[in-house]
């Protein structure tokens, strides 16, 4: 029961402006995620309007005071006890915007022992055809890929001028590209289970492929048109590939932790969402570099310059990295 109406009015009306005023910026921002300390606090706001409220109730002249608490009460409880998501679209792009490219950061030295393994098979596959040229049809499983540097350039210029190859078919084709990767990417994931082995063996054979093809091109002159057939798509599907080798080893890192106490089981549920966000991430990228492989990348000169080509590709790239290293950085975990 209230007895100074005027000494509660004046005790209670700071929580009643600070409730409005927090219930002010959930609406202005939907989609953000409070932290606890606001949550904590919105939750207690909530109990002690509500709480006024009651004494409110027993006076019957106040009927505006009584409506303006009492609005504050109701917005507070719908806040608190929402039980519908927010839209799937905008749920989407905060996950892909923020908690993948946490997941990347927090797993940094899973990436770098991908990268590692990858470049290094790219040097042994370079090193392998300077040695020995004759192993470029035991080291590149690509029918196309075998012919010289200098009859495939003259193949795809000579192509470009005829007319437009891929039409009618552009879409299967990305299709196809956007299936095979990403089942080469999960293996590498998946391959974390052998403790890391198969992981390892399946970056180091990729890396030999591309750095065989790579020096094949190079030696023979042909650097442009490599980076211009290369750079487009790769600079966004090779990332993905070794993507999916970094979820790999976050699985092996569960399983070779002995020294944990935990059961496995435990440790595997700890790293899961990790693997998850990454393989998500994976799927989303290997979507965008099946599109641009199959629209832009087999676009050659004269049709599409060489330097043009090349300039898009670094563009990814770029966009790719100040992607993975800033975004998300400002957001609560």
């Amino acid at each position: 029961m209230i007895v100074d109406l005027d000494r509660f009015v004046s005790r209670e009306r700071p929580f009643w402006q600070e409730l409005e005023q927090l219930l002010g910026r959930i609406d202005a921002d939907p989609e953000r995620t409070l932290a606890l300390d606001e949550a904590l606090r919105l939750h207690y706001l909530y109990q002690r309007g509500g709480a006024g409220l009651a004494k409110l109730n027993s006076l019957p002249g106040e009927t505006a005071l009584r409506a303006y608490v009492e609005s504050l009460v109701a917005r507070a409880y719908g806040q608190i006890h929402e039980t519908r998501g927010g839209s799937w679209g905008a749920s989407a792009w905060r996950w892909f915007t923020i908690t993948f490219p946490q997941a990347f950061r927090r797993r940094g030295r899973e990436f770098a022992l991908s990268a590692g393994l990858f470049f290094l098979g790219a040097a042994f596959g370079a090193f392998a055809l300077r040695v020995d040229p004759t192993a470029k049809v035991s080291l590149v499983g690509f029918g196309h890929l075998k012919q010289t540097p200098a009859e495939r350039v003259a193949n795809e210029e000579q192509s470009q001028k005829a007319g437009d190859e891929m039409a009618g078919r552009k879409t299967r084709f990305s299709a196809e590209l956007m299936t095979h990767n990403t089942r080469v990417a999960i293996f590498t994931c998946a391959m974390g289970m052998t403790w890391g082995f198969g992981t390892a063996i399946s970056l180091f054979y990729n890396g030999v492929v591309l750095g065989a093809v790579g020096y094949d091109y190079v030696q023979a002159g042909f650097t442009r048109f490599l980076l211009g057939w290369l750079l487009p798509h790769g600079s966004v599907e090779i990332p993905a590939i070794l993507f999916g080798g970094q979820a790999g080893f976050v699985l092996a890192g569960a399983l070779l932790r002995r020294r944990d106490r935990r059961r496995l089981g435990e440790r595997l549920r700890q790293v899961t969402p990790d693997v998850l966000h990454l393989l998500g991430g994976v799927a989303i990228l290997l979507v965008w570099a099946g599109i641009v492989e199959a629209f832009f990348s087999q676009y050659h000169e004269p049709v599409l310059p060489y330097d043009l080509k090349i300039a898009v590709g670094l563009l990814e790239l770029v966009c790719l990295f100040l992607f993975l290293s800033r975004a998300g950085r400002n957001a609560h975990d």
